[in-house]
């Protein structure tokens, strides 16, 4: 079978940034699609199958664009890009043109904030059009991270008059009787990828001079009860390992002006074996309801490092076996007439 080429060209200035350091980013194409690049002044030769040649070309493209826009090119984006065309070929050019044009907001460090996965922009865009969010996915899809940046953007906007985070403190296979210090001393390690968060966004002398005020609050979801939230940006993280009556609870705290984002990963539950997960039900019973957007994540919108993502599809393979396995097998009745 003969081999097919075509030939692409590239604007000049970006081809550091978009192939990588030793060409980095251009094996990892070359190895996906089993394509060779020639880059000859700004024509970039492909060959290879005539359909791997195609998809490379079109990362290729897409990668130069985000250049373009000023995007920095890594080897997560590089990743996402070839997942995107490989499942969406389709969408891939619209949908990828649309990444990076929106900032939340800034860290301190001045790293700006934004959607960098088509399901993460759909997340952001449904926190900006709903009152309740429900972002459901795999760790490392910026769920909580997300939200929290929407959360002090619209604080400091003045949308809202206050944040509260809650997390429910339930044991990861330990106990809470056992550590030191009173109860909010036992509680704090709970709550703390969300201060982590607030310090990264806020910095640490906002963030503890609103905490003062009462303007910003971390909290256990137990103390949610029996209060009123209104004109407040909530945001409940870990809500898989909420019960139905915690998560109740929590929704119908909800006042006026406030908006309520609610974030879990429903394969990460610590809840005993047998007790059904609070973000499970309300999933279900709530579907259907206006104002209220569900956001489903997978791993294609993994933004750690991409090991994760590639753990995240080993564990969703393994348990998704494991369900196959265990499903009952239908009895025929000769089988029944046999066992008597």
């Amino acid at each position: 079978m003969s081999e097919y080429s075509e030939s692409v060209t590239v604007a000049s200035n970006y081809i550091q940034t978009v192939f990588g350091q030793f060409d980095a980013n251009i094996k990892k194409i070359e190895k996906e699609y089993s394509v060779s690049m020639i880059l000859r002044d700004d024509k970039l030769k492909v060959s290879g199958s005539e359909e791997g040649v195609k998809k490379s070309i079109q990362v290729i493209e897409q990668l130069f664009q985000m250049a373009d826009r000023g995007s920095s090119i890594d080897e997560q984006k590089v990743d996402y890009t070839i997942s995107i065309v490989n499942e969406h070929p389709q969408e891939a050019k619209e949908s990828l043109a649309e990444l990076d044009r929106d900032i939340i907001c800034h860290t301190m460090s001045g790293k700006p904030i934004k959607p960098k996965t088509v399901g993460q922009r759909t997340y952001v865009n449904s926190i900006e059009k709903s009152m309740i969010v429900f972002g459901v996915g795999p760790a490392g899809t910026g769920k909580t991270y997300l939200a929290m940046a929407k959360a002090i953007t619209a604080f400091k906007n003045n949308e809202v008059g206050r944040i509260i985070l809650t997390r429910p403190a339930i044991e990861a296979g330990e106990k809470l009787g056992f550590l030191p210090g009173d109860l909010q001393s036992k509680v704090d390690p709970y709550l703390r990828p969300l201060y982590d968060a607030l310090y990264e966004i806020m910095g640490a002398d906002a963030f503890m001079k609103n905490m003062e005020k009462g303007l910003i609050e971390v909290a256990p979801l137990a103390y949610m009860r029996g209060r009123t939230l209104d004109n407040a940006y909530i945001v409940l993280d870990e809500a898989q390992n909420t019960t139905p009556a915690q998560m109740k609870m929590f929704l119908t705290r909800i006042g006026f002006g406030s908006k309520a984002i609610i974030t879990g990963d429903l394969s990460q539950k610590d809840l005993p074996h047998d007790a059904q997960s609070g973000l499970d039900v309300a999933l279900k019973v709530l579907k259907d309801i206006d104002d209220i957007s569900i956001c489903h994540l997978t791993s294609l919108d993994v933004v750690r490092h991409p090991l994760v993502q590639k753990i995240v599809n080993a564990y969703e393979k393994y348990e998704d076996k494991r369900s196959r396995q265990a499903k009952p097998r239908k009895t025929t009745t000769a089988q029944k007439n046999r066992g008597k």
